[in-house]
């Protein structure tokens, strides 16, 4: 049996949109020291002939940056769960020299893992003209509203380097505020929230595997509360299983999203050239508006994303593991495993 919190949450992590309308400060600017040191990463970089994703962490060597990291790890574990990095001048650079940087970053501020079946590392957020309501396509593929969830590692990063001609508005809410909300005033579904419900992989399992797994919503595990919300793929995976919502789970999930989408509870953002932000996938979900993109290719929103593990990341239980690191032996955090076609023309997990 789960175990229950009881409790609610204090700390950072339980924050109000309509609390960081009013105060900007969880906004960091990078300084004139920081932007050289990125720079000059960079040129070591490019001197090397390297391109991302293809360097290590030695390759992009920022030590002045060493208080600046383990403020972004701390934070996104134990602050507020997200960070909004701003005045990355990008307008200064190609889209593969804002990767290096991205990908440099990232590599400094934790270890990336695969994004898709196919293993990218270093993924593009850009509409294919994909239908949403197919179940083997993915939400970065469209340019559909994407509702709340969370991604599959403990930080998804993104990199703006282009907006939308209108829309793509990138919405944040703390699911640890809302289980408190939950915890307060409708105690009587948490019960059913801590239950394994089936979610669609979307088309990305290994041969031989199901095309769904399981997870609840919330699990408390060795001191910490995590939260995997994701009803579009619950509602993909009934399809799959013939396995339906009760009545009772029905009015749980509604519950939810009635306090995801309060005005109060949530944050819209437009994320603009060189902004990149970071959440934590088990304490923040993310959501994006529907948007209207430009016809020439070239101005099309386009952000770069990173899926990562993180140093201090947190324990989590074994029934709310969507995989596992083979190289750290810790759930969850090993990346989506990859398929290659063989010799005959088959696919196989490689990982």
């Amino acid at each position: 049996m789960a175990s229950i919190l009881r409790e609610k949450i204090l700390g950072p992590l339980v924050w109000k949109g309509i609390d960081l309308a009013k105060d900007d400060s969880w906004i960091y600017y990078l300084s004139a020291k920081a932007i050289t040191s990125l720079e000059s990463a960079l040129i070591k970089v490019k001197q090397k002939g390297l391109k991302a994703p293809d360097f290590t962490k030695a390759d992009f060597p920022i030590p002045e940056l060493t208080d600046e990291i383990a403020y972004f790890v701390k934070e996104l574990e134990n602050g507020k769960g997200f960070l909004l990095i701003r005045g990355f001048p990008i307008e200064k650079y190609t889209d593969d020299e804002a990767s290096i940087v991205f990908w440099g970053l990232g590599l400094h501020m934790g270890t990336p893992v695969t994004q898709n079946a196919k293993g990218d590392l270093l993924g593009h957020v850009i509409d294919q003209g994909l239908n949403i309501n197919d179940s083997n396509v993915r939400g970065y593929q469209t340019k559909a509203h994407l509702p709340f969830h969370p991604d599959g590692s403990d930080v998804v990063g993104l990199l703006s380097l282009r907006k939308a001609k209108t829309g793509g508005f990138s919405s944040i809410v703390s699911s640890m505020a809302v289980y408190n909300e939950i915890l307060e005033k409708y105690p009587e579904y948490l019960g059913i929230l801590y239950r394994p419900y089936y979610l669609d992989r979307r088309g990305e399992e290994s041969p031989g595997e199901s095309p769904v797994y399981s997870s609840p919503v919330f699990s408390y595990y060795k001191g910490k509360l995590s939260c995997r919300y994701n009803r579009g793929y619950v509602e993909s995976a009934q399809a799959k299983t013939g396995i339906y919502l009760s009545k009772a789970e029905m009015e749980a999930y509604d519950l939810i999203d009635s306090l995801l989408h309060d005005e109060n509870m949530h944050f819209n953002m437009m994320l603009e050239p060189g902004d990149m932000q970071f959440v934590n996938n088990y304490t923040v979900l993310h959501s994006r508006t529907v948007y209207e993109d430009y016809e020439e290719p070239e101005r099309k929103r386009h952000l770069l994303r990173l899926w990562l593990t993180m140093p201090n990341g947190r324990e989590i239980a074994p029934d709310f593991a969507m995989f596992m690191d083979e190289q750290t032996g810790k759930t969850g955090r090993g990346g989506i495993p990859i398929r290659e076609k063989t010799a005959g023309g088959m696919t196989e997990n490689i990982r």
